[in-house]
């Protein structure tokens, strides 16, 4: 049963503070708190290459870095561990805070999909709504099982779905220039 808004807890950055280091995650979205356990090895695999593939380019080209499982506090009732992110040099220190957390929307965001239903469902809904308002150029949510990946971009003030791209594809974006990876690399 669904309590009113008024009436259910609203959890706060403030609050992750008092939780143990036990290795789940804990992410905040519109004041409601989620607790991600240890994840399966392809879903980190899958990071991994993403995050090395983006890695190369970011280093070939200069034009920004790339990071796996960053904090980001968009504000109090905010606060979200994506998979992996990239942020161009520019926007980079506009948006880290003193202790290293974005605060702000980077450029892109990369969210792999975990076994479970339930976090399926934040990355497919919580978290593409939140990414949308808070003004992130690209969003790609990877699928391990199924070897695809769906990618949204921003048209007008929310992001859309683009392409959804399978084994044989190529994975390019207009916010990384002649950046291109081959969707089965991401999964071998």
């Amino acid at each position: 049963m669904n309590q009113p808004i008024s009436e259910r807890v609203r959890w706060t950055t403030a609050d992750l503070e008092l939780f143990p280091d036990n290795g789940n995650r804990y992410e905040i979205i519109d004041g409601e708190l989620f607790v991600t356990k240890a994840l399966h090895w392809n879903h980190q695999k899958a990071c991994a290459r993403i995050c090395t593939t983006l890695d190369n380019w970011s280093q070939a080209t200069s034009l920004g870095e790339v990071v796996t499982a960053p904090g980001i506090i968009f504000g109090d009732n905010d606060n979200v561990i994506p998979d992996v992110v990239w942020v161009s040099n520019e926007r980079l220190p506009l948006l880290l805070d003193e202790a290293g957390h974005l605060t702000g929307a980077p450029e892109l965001i990369v969210e792999v999909l975990s076994a479970s239903s339930e976090n399926e469902k934040r990355d497919r809904e919580l978290k593409l709504k939140l990414y949308s308002v808070r003004g992130v150029r690209e969003y790609w949510i990877v699928d391990w099982r199924k070897q695809q990946v769906e990618v949204y971009r921003r048209e007008q003030a929310s992001l859309k779905l683009v392409a959804t791209l399978f084994n044989g594809d190529e994975l390019s974006s207009p916010i990384l220039p002649d950046f291109n990876c081959a969707i089965a690399q991401l999964f071998t």
